[in-house]
């Protein structure tokens, strides 16, 4: 076979024969030999001479190779064109140029069209919404596939009634009307917009899910892995890309100034929330993370995960002050993160002593230890259940952030950080769900008008290492969850999402200690941060030596629900039986 570079300068040749000849003809102009041949050896040097344009391979060429192509040979003609100018006109010449360089992107464009045309039989349809970068990327992924892209779809106007490579670009409305007339369902509909907000996405899903079998989504650009196959990316749309919020004043810079060469120690760091901590820490340059949980089975999943000589496993209780004392006196952290906590709420109403000593003694342990070794700064994460707390698991979390707010730590800052559920965390609602409608149901809602707060792992763990870094020491810091969402709307979701329309809902009332809705703020004068995702609560005053002598009455009595009203006054405690 001729090498493809040598037959790149032959193109070059016969080309430019060509070219000229017609010229010649056109302007009734006798055919010169030499101007030619001087003409083409300009040609040959400058294609080898500049940007290896000789060796471009037509079958990969882009639009850059199109642009090479024509600056090669427009600085050709800037060479020859004033030794041949005494002979040929400059008209000519031009005309010549231009028709050379257009044959010789014809040529190639030809070329690549041919040789990339997609033999694979188009059996399927889809289209693709969003007319951007990551549309058009997609849609050449495609071309090799079984599907055939029927349309772009943009809520740009600017861009509605034009097309991309003969595909046309139509509003929802446009496509509704057109698949409506052609009747039936279309196969694939492809969200191309990875930017785009929960409240958009929300938005199309709805209006565009009756028209198609198959709905799969981008998921946010700085979660896309290998950006050269976006195609490979595509998954299923998921309740939690019709739930999830993306915080719009993320600070990134912020986060990694805070954790970046910084000794941390997470406590739960096995668990949902200390798990993304753990990776988060990671991800922002921590110089030494000390992994800490008594689940062997949770500290081993994520220490195997993390593999890394500066991530240091440790197996212990949050209660056992005294292997604690010996962790941070080995380790000497900077920044403490406390996740450790018993979190489900029917389980603690059932074992109210162990919550209490896992939750508040864990919790003052952890914050003690800390002030005594100087530790720059302690982060307590906190939930939303400890607002007007109405069981046990809420009230002792409570407890924990008016120790953390009273607390005498004249060298540790110590903050509380305060959200709602999490999408996908062990224990939540949707795991469960997803099980029973994998099991052919029924899904099991405690109440009709029972309502929840969701947010992502990733994006609430990242809005607590913010929160934690602007702190100085004595809030309560709460992050903006969004609008409330319907239990039973969600469960409705899941199984319109999991295509199984026979799944019933069977309402099983309320459970020990559970309330219909949670709150996020205590006092409406809450006030603002710097970011408009993050709040913090009014300062609650205890004299912390009462609040010592209630925790320690708080372990011995026998009524521990009065000594937690005590402590907690709001405490509302609803055993729904």
């Amino acid at each position: 076979m001729i090498d493809k570079r040598l037959l790149n300068i032959i193109v070059i040749i016969v080309l430019t024969h060509i070219t000229f000849a017609w010229t010649f003809w056109i302007f009734h102009e006798n055919f010169l030999w030499n101007i030619v041949e001087s003409v083409v050896i300009v040609r040959v040097l400058a294609s080898v001479l500049l940007f290896k344009d000789y060796s471009l391979s037509w079958s990969k060429a882009t639009q850059r190779t199109f642009l090479i192509k024509s600056i090669v040979y427009i600085i050709a003609f800037v060479v020859y064109a004033p030794f041949i100018y005494e002979n040929v006109r400059l008209a000519l010449m031009l005309s010549e140029l231009a028709f050379y360089i257009f044959m010789i992107n014809f040529l190639m464009y030809t070329y690549y069209f041919a040789i990339n045309r997609s033999k694979a039989q188009k059996t399927k349809t889809m289209i693709i919404y969003g007319a951007g970068k990551a549309g058009l990327k997609l849609e050449e992924e495609y071309r090799d596939s079984e599907y055939k892209v029927k349309y772009f779809v943009d809520d740009n106007e600017n861009l509605q009634k034009r097309s991309i490579d003969g595909i046309r670009i139509v509003s929802k409305q446009k496509l509704k009307e057109k698949i409506e007339k052609e009747g039936g369902k279309f196969d694939l509909l492809v969200i191309a917009m990875p930017s785009a907000s929960q409240h958009r996405i929300n938005i199309i899903y709805e209006r565009l899910k009756d028209y198609f079998n198959e709905i799969k989504i981008l998921p946010p650009i700085d979660k896309i892995l290998d950006k050269n196959f976006l195609s490979k990316e595509l998954k299923q749309i998921s309740v939690e890309d019709l739930l999830a919020r993306y915080p719009k004043d993320l600070d990134k810079v912020k986060i990694k100034s805070f954790i970046k060469d910084k000794i941390i120690l997470v406590t739960g760091a096995g668990g949902s929330i200390g798990s993304e901590i753990c990776r988060q820490c990671v991800k922002f340059g921590a110089k030494k993370l000390i992994l800490l949980d008594h689940s062997e089975y949770n500290l081993y999943s994520i220490e195997q995960e993390l593999k890394n000589d500066n991530i240091l496993p440790v197996m212990q209780s949050v209660v056992d002050i005294e292997e604690i004392e010996k962790t941070f006196q080995k380790y000497s952290p900077d920044i403490v993160i406390h996740a450790a906590a018993y979190k489900h709420v029917p389980l603690c109403e059932q074992n109210i002593t162990e919550a209490i000593k896992n939750n508040i003694i864990g919790t003052k342990n952890i914050i003690d230890t800390a002030v005594k070794h100087n530790v720059k700064k302690v982060v307590l994460i906190s939930t939303d259940k400890a607002v007007r707390p109405t069981n046990v698991m809420g009230t002792t979390k409570r407890i924990c952030e008016l120790y953390a707010q009273n607390v005498s730590s004249k060298n540790t800052e110590i903050v509380a950080v305060r959200f709602g559920n999490v999408l996908g965390s062990s224990g939540s609602v949707i795991p469960k769900f997803k099980e029973q409608i994998q099991n052919g149901g029924p899904i099991t809602v405690t109440h009709p008008d029972i309502t929840r707060y969701f947010m992502l792992i990733p994006e609430a763990c990242e809005l607590v290492l913010q929160a934690a870094s602007i702190g100085k020491g004595g809030e309560i810091f709460i992050l903006d969850m969004g609008e409330p969402i319907k239990i039973v709307d969600l469960a409705k979701k899941m199984i319109e999402l999991s295509g199984k329309h026979d799944i019933d809902i069977v309402f099983t009332g309320l459970r020990p200690g559970e309330k219909l809705y949670e709150e996020l703020l205590i006092d409406e004068t809450d006030t603002k941060t710097e970011y408009e995702s993050i709040t913090v609560a009014k300062p609650t005053p205890y004299d912390i030596s009462l609040l010592k002598k209630h925790i320690n009455e708080l372990l011995i009595s026998q009524d521990k629900l009065a000594i937690l009203k005590q402590i907690v006054p709001e405490f509302n405690h609803q055993s729904n039986k």
